[in-house]
């Protein structure tokens, strides 16, 4: 069920399913359900994907499944995609039936037809549903409402009924009740308002977007989703007409879960004056034209020439000389254009950082060894009749859609008389789960042993969490001489807790 607002809800399916049951003397032993998901992939299909692991690892304890008609497969826009899982069932010994349907799914000629036709269906209502959706979606952002996703930073989400008046403010995860209700932008609070106006000074005032952004890091300042600010996230502030009270929408297409693409002007809608402003339209078009001035466009010749020039005039060269020198394009378009900084300083006979570059490079290979044991435990998860899938964008191993094993580099560091010590960093809050940790030895140079430790026992700062030998077991962390001791303990581990979960989970299903 994709939505709250269908006829088809998770009860009436269930009531349909109760007596299909009843009438055929089944007793029904499990059920898998996915509430308010949408139909069109198989990612977040929670239930969907828990069936097909039960059904592919041997642990189906049912000889039949109960569905309600074809289209709760799922919506695919690949008719064949909900064949090849109902194929998966049948392929382990599964009889499939639809419990609304006016025929018999017995395999015969006239129900893979029939099937097949529904599948069809199924997917062009999606397509046809979207773009009825687009186009009322159209309309009512020409007259200014807003469309979905949050709220810009120092924007709110204002809640107004059918004549607009205003009816309250919606918060961060809620939405309006009323069909007739509609919701548009305006100021949000006067802190965040605060901070808004200061990027916009400080920018006037020649910092660049990656100075701003450690200002407020250094401040403690958080955005909408409570994360860090980067570079990127004060650019989308300096662009955004909202803080002048236009509403554009319909830059970007997403439609049927295909690939994000920007869409051309002319097919934007625009509601100018539609949101109260809090930037001044004059400061506006000042950073407007800065940010153009700024913004470099030279050949890869010539952007070396302006780097050796920087070089000579300061004497050294880091990220923050390049992102912070007038003329020179940031840091960023340098290593889309040369990849790495090790390579820009050879390019330009540059040596003075070697050795910082040096142990950057020694620190990333090691990543890059750990990575490979985070694909060797995922392929021993999958081994063992899990799900498992890793995400290189935060170097974590989720396995089943709910256990997360993260995996760190532990670095040796040594101060003065103090104790050794080793850091564990991570650029995001560590999800709850666990850590596999590669440790390494003295001065960085080889693998010590390997760490496991949960989450929850993690306290630190910035987060960077620090531990020495003596402190181990304090934080409960454990050590494996080897890779292959630590993945059986954990394998061993999920698949007990798992385990446990199913059976506690079908003690309670009737």
């Amino acid at each position: 069920m994709s939505t709250d607002y269908q006829q088809y809800s998770i009860e009436n399916q269930a009531v349909a399913i109760a007596a299909y049951a009843e009438l055929h003397r089944l007793r029904i032993v499990r059920t898998y359900r996915d509430e308010g998901e949408s139909g069109l992939k198989i990612e977040n299909r929670t239930g969907l994907t828990e069936l097909i692991n039960d059904v592919q690892t041997g642990h189906a304890d049912f000889g039949h499944l109960l569905i309600f008609d074809v289209s709760r497969w799922g919506r695919f826009q690949d008719v064949d995609e909900s064949a090849h899982y109902e194929f998966i069932c049948r392929r382990a010994g599964i009889k499939v039936a639809y419990c609304a349907e006016q025929f018999d799914n017995d395999g015969g000629l006239l129900s893979s037809i029939v099937k097949n036709i529904k599948r069809v269906m199924a997917a062009e209502f999606s397509r046809e549903l979207s773009v009825k959706v687009l186009a009322g979606a159209l309309r009512l952002a020409n007259r200014g409402f807003k469309m979905g996703a949050p709220a810009p930073y120092g924007l709110e989400r204002r809640l107004v009924d059918d004549k607009c008046r205003a009816k309250g403010v919606l918060h961060s995860g809620e939405r309006k009740s009323l069909t007739t209700d509609r919701v548009k932008l305006g100021p949000g609070s006067r802190d965040q308002v605060a901070v808004v106006k200061w990027i916009f000074d400080e920018y006037l005032r020649c910092k660049s977007q990656a100075r701003i952004a450690r200002e407020l890091n250094r401040r403690g300042v958080h955005t909408n989703r409570g994360s860090r600010w980067r570079s990127s996230s004060i650019g989308v502030i300096l662009h955004n007409e909202a803080y002048i009270g236009n509403f554009i929408y319909n830059r970007c297409t997403e439609k049927l879960g295909a690939k994000r693409t920007r869409n051309p002007r002319e097919l934007w809608v625009r509601s100018d004056d539609s949101i109260e402003p809090i930037i001044k339209c004059d400061t506006f078009l000042r950073v407007k034209k800065a940010m153009e001035e700024r913004q470099v466009c030279i050949s890869e010749e010539e952007m070396l020439v302006r780097l050796r020039k920087v070089l000579m005039k300061k004497g050294k060269l880091n990220a923050s000389i390049i992102d912070e020198s007038s003329g020179l394009p940031s840091l960023t378009s340098y290593l889309n254009h040369f990849g790495t900084l090790r390579n820009i300083y050879r390019l330009i006979g540059y040596t003075g950082n070697q050795g910082r570059l040096n142990k950057l490079a020694e620190h990333r290979q090691w990543v890059n060894f750990h990575i490979e044991n985070a694909y060797r435990l995922r392929d021993a998860f999958e081994g063992a009749g899990r799900n498992a899938k890793l995400d290189l964008s935060i170097e974590c191993l989720r396995i089943d859609n709910a256990v997360n094993i993260c995996f760190r580099v532990a670095k040796w560091r040594k101060y003065g008389r103090e104790p050794i010590r080793w850091l564990l960093s991570s650029r995001v809050r560590w999800p709850k789960g666990w850590v596999v940790a590669l440790r390494m030895g003295e001065n960085n140079e080889a693998v010590l042993d390997y760490l496991l430790l949960p989450s929850a026992s993690l306290s630190f700062k910035s987060r960077v969490f620090r531990f020495s030998e003596d402190t181990r077991a304090v934080h409960k962390i454990e050590r494996f001489q080897t890779f292959e001791a630590l993945s059986r303990s954990l394998i061993k581990r999920v698949c007990e807790r798992t385990s446990k979960a199913k059976q506690t989970e079908r003690g309670r299903t009737v």
